[in-house]
């Protein structure tokens, strides 16, 4: 009787050590986007602020707006690659430039297209590095600020990409997401130059030195492009990076800063906002009145 009970416990033990083994999946699970909210909240957040980002961190809602953005992107790429065959995918002809999602300088009265180029890239390396970069900067500021705010910032970035490149560029047409990824970037950049020392220190300079390498390679290559090279075609204007940059840098900053805090309380917020409206109003009336690009 006794080797029978030591058998059947035995038995029951290792049927117990099998299901606890069943459990603990989800619980490793648990564990392993807990440490990956642990390192997006060291990257995204200054120090005092990662314990209440921590204590309701979760995956719902998902970071459904970059990863929306980013398809439709990558569809509208595909389908003027397949729509118009191209000898090669690495540049993009004919197809871009008769969409009525780019934005051109004589076809400015079409509104939409100061939103829509921001779906239209010229060739596969346009495309992959804007898709990686809003990706891999995208995905993390959207699991800590949340799909409204990182939203805001680059529809914003990519509207001020084309307005602007509508007065300081008139003559040149405008494909690509650019000024979203700027504007993204240049948020995360002033964020974490002001919370240098709360930001895992050690990488800060890393991170400011990589962002600092990338925006200037980018820029630097696209005025290459438009100024030294001989292009045949239209001209792509360079300006949506900078303007991109530059809202990101406030809106974005303001937005990025401003965690579990209210926005309409902060004057920061309002000086962005009123600074940024009256940019709008003023490209308006140039786009009518004062640009000398024909209509």
């Amino acid at each position: 009787m006794g080797d029978n009970d030591i058998e059947e416990q035995g038995g029951f033990r290792e049927q117990n050590d099998e299901e606890d083994d069943n459990r603990g999946n989800p619980k490793r699970r648990g564990r392993r986007v807990e440490k990956y909210h642990k390192h997006v909240s060291r990257w995204m957040l200054p120090e005092e602020l990662r314990e209440t980002y921590l204590e309701r961190a979760n995956c719902c809602p998902p970071p459904i707006f970059i990863i929306l953005v980013s398809l439709a992107e990558l569809g509208v790429f595909i389908y003027y690659a397949v729509w118009k065959p191209q000898k090669q995918w690495v540049t993009l002809g004919t197809g871009i430039w008769e969409s009525p999602l780019t934005y051109k300088s004589d076809h400015r009265e079409e509104a939409w297209r100061f939103l829509s180029y921001m779906f239209v890239h010229a060739g596969v390396e346009h495309i992959l590095g804007n898709l990686i970069m809003q990706l891999f900067l995208g995905i993390p500021l959207e699991l800590v600020h949340k799909g409204f705010e990182v939203g805001m910032v680059y529809m914003a970035g990519v509207l001020a990409g084309s307005l602007a490149s509508s007065i300081f560029d008139p003559y040149s047409a405008l494909v690509g997401a650019s000024g979203g990824v700027y504007a993204l970037m240049g948020g995360y950049f002033m964020n974490a130059v002001v919370n240098f020392r709360e930001m895992m220190p050690l990488l800060g300079a890393f991170r400011i030195l990589v962002i600092v390498l990338i925006v200037g390679t980018d820029v630097g290559f696209a005025i290459y492009r438009r100024f030294i090279t001989h292009e045949v075609g239209m001209k792509v204007s360079f300006v949506a990076h900078i303007a991109g940059g530059v809202a990101g840098m406030t809106v974005g900053y303001v937005f990025f800063t401003n965690y579990s805090k209210a926005l309409l309380k902060d004057p920061r917020f309002w000086l962005c906002i009123v600074g940024y409206i009256a940019f709008f109003f003023f490209a308006i009336i140039f786009n009518i009145f004062l640009s000398p690009a024909p209509a």
